[in-house]
């Protein structure tokens, strides 16, 4: 259980400063032999870590164990390889992310052969007697195929036939189906496009070609069948392990509000192996996380989760070309000349049937306070939360957040800042995006895309995440595409933007622990912190940077346990 701050602060009294020599005479697990990058400014580098229970106690060289009793402790020889904070992800779907895990993964796949090639294969090797039963994958784009053609139903009918297909791009706002999905869905040539959302179309026939975007997805996900209780179970503890793979010990949830079911059933285990703040899908004055504890305050513990708040969409992707700009895209054909993305029904100012609005909601939000995380990537979608956000949360300490914050209007760089603004951001949707933003958006506006830099240098809490299972959760894949701008074909995007591999880690510690108001206990190693930390097998602060994403995790340490060890596995 993770002890309270009057706790943690009593424990710093009893050991003293962090410059101390000595340490608790009962030290559980020590660390030496390391090359510790701490985080903190006050000690910024060490050589030995002490910990006691779930919290270290000490930070300092080998002087730190004259005389100490390590009878009882486990001693870990780091042999002179990098120590670094647990690294925290701010953007994850755990459980969904776990699920897909058995799914059909499309991400590799490099042309329209290829990608029916691996639909064929896997259904193949995943036979089924019921006709009912769904193939499921995500991951695809067609950016760096040879031949730029958007996938339809008619490529994959034959090969997966009349089972059910539903396959999700890799930015997760479009998806394509296939005609057994389609007639299961009951959507025709007739069916009217939802708020929010587009059912693609041939322009020959008027025919849906099987894509769908944002919300229209909806139209067809809401017949998959729910996974039971025990898969997904069994998900949130293979995404987790996942986790502790790639050194991450925190995330941010951007979850289901049913989620918390399985949270609370590991937390009952004893087997949460990452700590979780839970921004629940559903909006703040919709349905509420069920449970004992599901009434908790923003940023207070209960065990090893915390609900945050909640978070709703205002526009889509830039894939999609849903993310909503403030003029039309670039590459707009005759047919879409004035498209310039969409606005989700959430981001309205007055809903109908009684369902309250935008600034209803934030309102809502303030008065309960609760942390609003709004979903916006076009520069008109973050200029209109900034705004919504200016009049309702300036003077608290709510610490509203925008997940995504890709591409921006120059003069609102700074008014995050001046708000209070937590820019929650992916770096590695950079380098996906970076493959054709230019094309879609123009030089202009793309030297204020993904503006890692400017933002930080404006005095902006940025914290980084994957938004897995979009794309990778691997963290060092992230700092590689923040620090090189390095897109997924090796090219480079926007490296103006660029940040150092010092700045891509507190994004990564103790940026995010703010994010998620745990910075007095996260994202450092320091004296009352909790025990969370990680050893690499090649040190990111020394490599070349180009090399980032080859760095791998050797011990993942949680709440004082070792919770990952490869040597071991």
């Amino acid at each position: 259980m993770v002890q309270p701050l009057p706790v943690m602060a009593k424990l710093m009294m009893a050991i003293g400063t962090m410059a101390q020599s000595s340490a608790p005479a009962a030290p559980t697990l020590v660390i030496r032999g390391a090359l510790v990058w701490t985080a903190n400014d006050q000690q910024p580098q060490a050589g030995v870590v002490v910990i006691s229970g779930e919290r270290i106690v000490a930070v300092g060289d080998e002087a730190l164990l004259t005389g100490l009793d390590l009878s009882s402790a486990r001693v870990i020889d780091a042999g002179g390889r990098r120590l670094l904070p647990g690294l925290i992800d701010s953007h994850v779907h755990l459980i969904g992310g776990g699920l897909g895990l058995t799914q059909l993964q499309l991400r590799e796949a490099g042309s329209r052969e290829d990608f029916i090639q691996r639909i064929n294969e896997w259904v193949v090797d995943h036979p089924s007697a019921d006709l009912k039963s769904w193939v499921l994958g995500r991951g695809w784009s067609v950016e760096s195929w040879p031949v730029e053609q958007q996938p339809t139903r008619q490529w994959i009918d034959t090969v997966t036939g009349d089972r059910p297909a539903y396959l999700i791009r890799m930015d997760g706002h479009c998806a394509l189906a296939n005609s057994a999905a389609l007639k299961m869905a009951g959507i025709t040539h007739e069916t009217t496009d939802p708020p929010g959302g587009q059912i693609i179309r041939d322009e020959q026939t008027g025919e849906p070609t099987g894509l769908l975007t944002d919300a229209a997805m909806e139209l067809v996900s809401r017949h998959i069948p729910k996974p039971n209780p025990e898969t997904r179970l069994a998900a949130a503890k293979a995404a987790m392990r996942l986790f502790n793979q790639q050194g991450v010990t925190t995330v941010h949830d951007m979850s289901n509000p049913e989620d918390i079911v399985e949270l609370y059933t590991l937390a009952g285990e004893g087997t949460l192996r990452v700590m979780t703040y839970m921004q629940s899908e559903n909006w703040i004055q919709g349905p509420r996380p069920s449970g004992p504890d599901a009434t908790c305050k923003v940023g207070e513990p209960t065990g090893f989760w915390s609900w945050l708040g909640c978070k709703g969409y205002i526009d889509g992707s830039l894939g999609a070309k849903t993310a909503y700009m403030r003029e039309p895209f670039s590459d707009n054909s005759e047919g879409e000349m004035h498209n310039r993305g969409i606005l989700m029904p959430f981001a309205e100012a007055v809903r109908a049937e009684g369902i309250p609005g935008l600034p209803e909601q934030l309102r809502f939000a303030a008065e309960h306070r609760l942390q609003p995380t709004l979903h916006a990537i076009g520069d008109e979608a973050n200029h209109l939360v900034l705004d919504q956000y200016e009049q309702i949360f300036k003077a608290t300490n709510i610490r509203p957040r925008i997940e995504h914050v890709q591409h921006l209007l120059a003069e609102d760089i700074a008014r995050f800042a001046q708000i209070g603004v937590v820019a929650s951001m992916q770096p590695l949707h950079k380098a996906d995006d970076g493959r054709y933003a230019l094309e879609r958006l123009g030089a202009k506006r793309c030297r204020t895309s993904y503006a890692f830099r400017s933002l930080l240098e404006s005095g902006v809490v940025v914290c980084f995440g994957s938004d897995w299972p979009v794309v990778s959760n691997n963290p060092f894949e992230g700092m590689k595409a923040a620090v090189t701008g390095l897109t997924l074909e090796e090219k480079v995007f926007v490296p103006e933007q660029n940040i150092s591999i010092e700045q891509a880690l507190r994004c990564y510690t103790c940026n995010a622990a703010y994010a998620c108001f745990r910075e007095r206990e996260l994202g450092q190693i320091q004296p009352g912190y909790l025990a969370d930390l990680i050893i690499v097998d090649r040190d990111p602060l020394t490599i070349p940077p180009e090399q980032l994403s080859t760095v791998g995790v050797d011990v993942t340490i949680f709440n004082g346990r070792v919770v990952w060890n490869r040597n071991s596995e």
